[in-house]
């Protein structure tokens, strides 16, 4: 049982990282009907701000992690502006092909900063860890589990409180109907794309802070949140913080008993096993498990 709880504790942490890219692929695809293929690279930048923060001007965590967002959140803005304002009203699938290509560019300039080396950013308590009830916890990855229990509450504020988060609703709902109310449509493209900015900064940092650092291969993590949308639903937020928990959650559990349970499966069958998770659940709801259901009159 201890092992399971361990397990389960694991992938919960592992789970907040996708949870956190997830949401930021559903903003996107919420506000502007596009998936986009950038938050890989948004999520590598991210790392590096902090990363630069906290060895260039040696600031400690928590501030190298503000600044972080705050520069993840201005890259997601100018990416909008400069790259997919120009091509609004072109076909979403051509929209798509531009993420793949905002994607690639920032990367290699990522990847030109980085170098060959890892970089990582130092996380308060180095490696020590919390332990109880014989279960056991790094405090980077217990601090990631915290950041992200409140940045999905004060998103779930935003959207029904504030009301720029109403006015994003409204734009996600239909875009037509909010222009007509007077709502900046741009506006709202933008700040979603600045929201996915920032959580994927949030995500980028805390991996940046873990033992390997930020690698040239870093920003596969950030595929892994793909099934996280596709298991939630493409525009269901509560659903993209359960599917990246989900896929979490089943990562961790199949590296765990799947080489004594089922070795036939091979090695590093815990990679594959998002991917069999999201094809179960689309047999079951092809439109996720809180995606919204699209209904075609002919």
């Amino acid at each position: 049982m201890t092992t399971f709880l361990q397990s389960v504790l694991n992938g919960f942490a592992q789970g907040s990282i996708y949870a956190l890219l997830a949401l930021g692929y559903v903003m996107i695809y919420k506000a502007t009907h596009v998936i986009s293929f950038a938050q890989p690279a948004l999520m590598v930048c991210g790392g590096l701000f902090a990363y630069h923060a906290t060895s260039v001007f040696e600031l400690p965590f928590w501030p190298a992690l503000i600044v972080a967002i705050i520069a993840g959140a201005l890259l997601g803005m100018l990416v909008e502006r400069l790259a997919l304002r120009p091509m609004v009203g072109k076909p979403v699938f051509t929209l798509a092909i531009i993420t793949i290509g905002v994607d690639i560019v920032l990367r290699i300039f990522a990847n030109r900063y980085m170098g060959p080396d890892p970089r990582s950013v130092p996380y308060p308590g180095g490696s020590n860890r919390l332990e109880f009830w014989g279960l056991s916890i790094s405090h980077q990855r217990l601090g990631l589990i915290v950041v992200t229990a409140v940045t999905v509450a004060a998103l779930a504020m935003f959207f029904r409180y504030a009301k720029t988060g109403l006015a994003m609703r409204a734009t996600a709902l239909n875009q037509e109907t909010a222009l007509a109310q007077g709502i900046r449509v741009g506006t709202m493209f933008a700040l979603a794309w600045a929201i996915a900015g920032g959580l994927a900064a949030i995500a980028g940092t805390f991996v940046a802070a873990t033992g390997a650092g930020m690698e040239q291969n870093t920003w596969i993590i950030a595929l892994k949140a793909l099934p996280a949308i596709i298991i939630g639903g493409l525009d269901s937020i509560p659903g993209a913080v359960i599917g990246g928990l989900a896929v979490g959650l089943v990562e961790s559990i199949t590296a765990v008993y799947q080489p004594d349970v089922a070795p036939w499966l091979g090695n590093n069958f815990a990679l594959v096993a998002p991917y069999a998770l999201m094809f179960l659940v689309l047999l079951v709801k092809p439109y996720g498990l809180f995606g919204t259901k699209e209904v075609e009159r002919v």
